[in-house]
């Protein structure tokens, strides 16, 4: 489909035969050969899907050779190889032929060269395709671990849909050398531009993609006070709520009322809306994934979304989780 090829256009591996490659604004499709072995040698490595590491150099030569080719003296060259070494975990192996390790652990080696040069772009062509599964899996969540502590600009190239909708940010999917479609993971399940997405995502969990605040209602939330119950009842019924959340003043989560225990509370003559309010509530960061929050409704209570510093940013009823795990309807073909 022309996923390699565009990525060897990044890096001018392959020479694109028309239109600009900017990098920090400089039109890399049109500089000299100097120039880009340059930008190649500080501004952009490459991780290679058969690990491409020299079999007879040790561990740390093979990651330490993009710092020869820059002219790094061996003393340097040594201490960074060892540094990022030590952030893949291979350490002490630094010293061994590439002959010794494992699929994994060379596919580490790779990554690990890439990460030495400090280039602020990594091109990973099917970087983990020939791995096995375990191992492929392992080397994706430590990709996401890193990429946590290094905030690298990383262009993954991958033929695997699930694969792309756990690693990417941003995924653009391309069909006989042109892009269909670029958008967050959410965005394609949600969103499909056309047939052949749709046929794409046929078949991925996207109870394993979607995030919990891509389905949350946004649902007015009672401030809790003194004397709230009827505001609270009057709001539930201005938006046509049977259960509203009850935030305190920095718009936190503090409890969960139902509209019949509003209605009873008052029926006795208070207002206090702390005497109904439940305080035991299920409560999930709008990050967290939604195979990841199936059993916080064994209460019968909607989830309490918040962000990051928990702030409330919504709900999520039991009915509106399984509905959006439901795969989306096929658009009618049109064969006349």
């Amino acid at each position: 489909s022309g996923k390699s090829t565009l990525a060897r256009c990044i890096n001018r591996l392959i020479n694109p035969t028309s239109g600009n490659i900017y990098i920090d604004d400089e039109d890399i499709a049109h500089v000299d050969e100097k120039r880009m072995r340059e930008i190649r040698q500080s501004k952009v490595s490459m991780v290679f899907q058969r690990f491409g590491l020299f079999p007879h150099k040790t561990v740390a030569e093979n990651v330490g050779y993009g710092l020869k080719v820059r002219g790094i003296d061996q003393a340097k060259r040594r201490q960074k190889a060892l540094e990022t070494l030590e952030v893949v975990g291979l350490s002490q192996w630094a010293d061994y032929l590439p002959s010794s390790l494992s699929g994994g652990m060379r596919q580490r080696v790779g990554l690990a060269r890439a990460l030495a040069t400090d280039a602020e772009i990594l091109l990973m062509d099917e970087a983990f395709s020939a791995l096995d599964p375990l191992i492929r899996r392992d080397m994706q969540d430590e990709l996401l671990r890193l990429q946590t502590e290094l905030h690298k600009t990383i262009v993954f190239i991958s033929h695997d849909i699930q694969e792309a909708l756990k690693m990417g940010d941003h995924i653009a999917v391309m069909k006989d050398g042109y892009i269909v479609q670029i958008g967050t993971p959410e965005e394609l399940i949600n969103q499909p531009a056309d047939d052949y997405i749709r046929a794409f995502i046929q078949d991925v969990n996207r109870a394993q993609v979607l995030k919990t605040g891509s389905i949350a209602r946004q649902t007015p939330a009672l401030v809790l006070k003194e004397n709230s119950a009827r505001a609270g009842l009057e709001q539930m019924i201005d938006h046509h709520l049977q259960q509203m959340y009850v935030v305190d003043a920095h718009s936190k989560p503090v409890g969960i009322v139902k509209k019949q225990w509003l209605e009873a509370v008052l029926q006795k003559g208070s207002e206090d809306i702390t005497e109904v309010m439940e305080t035991d509530f299920p409560t999930v960061n709008a990050l967290t994934h939604l195979e990841d929050i199936f059993h916080l409704y064994r209460d019968g209570l909607p989830v309490a979304v918040v962000d990051t510093d928990g702030t409330f940013k919504g709900m999520v009823e039991q009915s509106d989780l399984i509905a959006s795990i439901g795969k989306p309807q096929k658009l009618v073909q049109d064969n006349s």
